[in-house]
């Protein structure tokens, strides 16, 4: 099959892409480093002349609401609307666990809209909601320092390593239409601070992280078990320690 991977020259859409190529794909990287634009519209139409699927693995470049916003819903119109005329037969959109749970966190609300403009469009489609990634700890902890202590709200989480997204990605890009939601995550449940501090004692970062009820995550407060996935998660395999393991070895 052909398999168009929008924002495929990421860290999810790369390792997407050669899991495709190697299952025997023809797996194209799409992004503006490779002329195609989904805010412009430009080189969509051309990308995907002949393909089978469409993947969306796109971020917005700003993290303003109202960037973000704009980025979703302007991308996913152009994408949807180019996927139609180009007869695509499978559109899948990569999302976040419990951006409907969250709606004072503005990527979130931008997140709910991407996904609604692909329902609305009408084309056999899968969504895919993942946790945060292993490899989001050290931004997250970056955000969050005020005077040097990494403050963190009272919230669960169940991250994942972003190999066990794009395998996920890979397997549903090569099969049919869920036409619905599902949700990935990892194995384990950590308090975000027991997780954010467990990655920075590997790293050996000094600073201390502890747990705030009035911090905020990306601009808001979610709630404790917000960012935790429903019972009918598929879990990956990949454990934390493991994952650190394999970075430090690196």
């Amino acid at each position: 099959m052909k398999i168009v991977v929008i924002g495929g020259t990421g860290l999810i859409g790369s390792n997407a892409v050669a899991k495709l190529r190697a299952e025997g794909h023809e797996a194209v990287p799409a992004a503006p480093s490779t002329g195609v634009n989904t805010l412009t519209g430009e080189g969509l139409k051309e990308v995907l002349q002949g393909a089978d699927v469409l993947v969306d693995v796109s971020n917005s470049p700003s993290f303003a609401d109202d960037d973000v916003m704009d980025f979703f819903t302007t991308s996913t119109g152009n994408l949807t609307e180019a996927a139609e005329e180009a007869g695509v037969g499978h559109y899948v959109a990569l999302s976040i666990v419990g951006i409907d749970r969250a709606p004072d966190i503005g990527y979130y609300r931008a997140k709910v809209a991407q996904e609604s403009a692909l329902r609305a469009a009408g084309l056999p489609h899968t969504i895919i909601r993942a946790t945060q990634f292993f490899e989001f700890a050290g931004g997250i902890a970056d955000m969050c320092t005020v005077d040097g202590t990494v403050r963190l709200p009272a919230a669960k989480a169940q991250p994942m390593a972003a190999a066990d997204v794009s395998t996920a990605v890979a397997r549903t890009a090569a099969g049919d239409p869920f036409n619905g939601i599902f949700e990935i995550a990892g194995p384990e449940v950590f308090t975000l601070e027991e997780w954010v501090r467990t990655v920075l004692d590997s790293r050996q970062d000094p600073r201390a992280v502890v747990t705030d009820p009035q911090a905020k995550f990306f601009g808001g407060v979610p709630g404790q078990t917000a960012l935790l996935p429903g019972p009918d998660v598929r879990l990956a395999q990949t454990r934390l320690a493991a994952w650190l393991t394999a970075e430090r070895e690196k």
